[in-house]
């Protein structure tokens, strides 16, 4: 109690007054000397503890989803022909794409077919006899096929400026397709070839000369050599009468090449098979050394092979004259489209010519 003394003096005084009075102060006094009470403190307001975030769902992976593994593309398994539709910043490309029987693992070599007119891949792929000699040689083989919207007769337009240069029309689509299989198939850069008939064949001597940092070689069955030809209608007189290479001057110099093609041919004439020795002349003043021998196939039909070199190691062109043979693939398979089965065996005989031969690292 604070003061006790005068609380003492003011309870006296109220004695005196009655008991009335000193009840009151006594009630005043117990007042004044209890203890207040501590106000209570506010409770802080309590914090919320950070709940966690939920953790995101794990998405499945690919292999668990069906869409997802379909979509993934795989390379192709050993001994499988299989479909392919390529679509890069070019047209669309269909194609069928052949893996030979043995071991994927090395990086094989890839050999691209272009058809002829009216044909389709698979028929190509069947009358040539390709494949066979794939699984025997060991090289993978892609042939890109045309489509009706880009030509009703399925023909390669070897014939229109458009599709004639590098970086434009027919010539960069293959040039990319055949860059999208060499990394599907893990294929070897340095070994890629690519041949045709007919259309096919011009189409791969146009397509070979605008990319011979991706291509190694050349074959050209009963076709043309790239020349001075923009229109359909030069392109029809060509066929009748014959092409020489461009007119004048020194021409690039074409990679290594093997030609094929029957004197008897009345679809594309035979002598349009000079081009390319006219090509090579005209690329350089090394003189070419020539070698001609005379033989005759299994079938029956007579040949001759003509084989230029600027040195003894290094052959630029291989000819062939095949003897009483038409418009058809030598020593192709009877049941499909323009062949020549009793022809010697043209699809052997591409395929030894490129692989005896690799991209230079400098170029061709």
């Amino acid at each position: 109690m604070k003061r006790p003394f005068l609380a003492l003096m003011k309870l006296s005084a109220a004695a005196r007054k009655g008991p009335l009075a000193t009840a009151v102060a006594l009630q005043r006094l117990a007042l004044k000397s209890a203890p207040k009470p501590k106000p209570k403190p506010k409770p802080k307001p309590k914090r919320a503890k950070p709940q966690p975030k939920p953790k995101p769902k794990a998405k499945p992976k690919a292999a668990s989803s069906p869409k997802a593994t379909a979509a993934k593309v795989r390379r192709p398994s050993a001994g499988s022909f299989v479909d392919g539709r390529f679509s890069g910043s070019q047209a669309p490309l269909d194609y069928k794409l052949y893996t030979p029987v043995g071991s994927t693992r090395r990086r094989l070599p890839l050999v691209v077919m272009l058809h002829g007119c009216t044909q389709s891949a698979g028929d190509f792929a069947a009358g040539s006899g390709m494949n066979p000699v794939a699984d025997e040689m060991g090289f993978l083989v892609l042939y890109p096929q045309q489509s009706t919207s880009a030509n009703l007769g399925r023909c390669w337009n070897w014939h229109r400026r458009g599709d004639q240069e590098r970086g434009a029309g027919e010539p960069a689509a293959i040039a990319a397709l055949t860059r999208h299989i060499i990394a599907l198939c893990k294929a070897n850069p340095d070994r890629v070839y690519i041949a045709g008939l007919s259309a096919g064949g011009a189409a791969a001597a146009i397509v070979g000369a605008a990319y011979p940092d991706l291509y190694a070689a050349v074959g050209v069955h009963s076709g043309l050599a790239r020349g001075d030809i923009g229109t359909l209608r030069g392109a029809m007189a060509a066929m009748r009468n014959g092409v020489g290479a461009s007119s004048g001057g020194k021409t690039p110099r074409p990679l290594p090449t093997i030609v094929f093609h029957g004197d008897q041919d009345n679809v594309v004439h035979p002598s349009n098979a000079g081009g390319f020795l006219l090509h090579l002349q005209r690329s350089s003043a090394v003189p070419l050394l020539s070698r001609a021998e005379q033989g005759q196939s299994p079938g029956g039909r007579s040949f001759t092979r003509s084989i230029y070199r600027h040195g003894p190691a290094d052959v630029r062109l291989e000819d062939w004259t095949v003897h009483g043979g038409g418009h058809g693939w030598s020593g192709g398979r009877a049941f499909a489209s323009y062949t020549d089965p009793a022809g010697p065996d043209a699809s052997r005989a591409i395929a030894r010519f490129f692989l005896a031969r690799r991209r230079p690292k400098t170029g061709a």
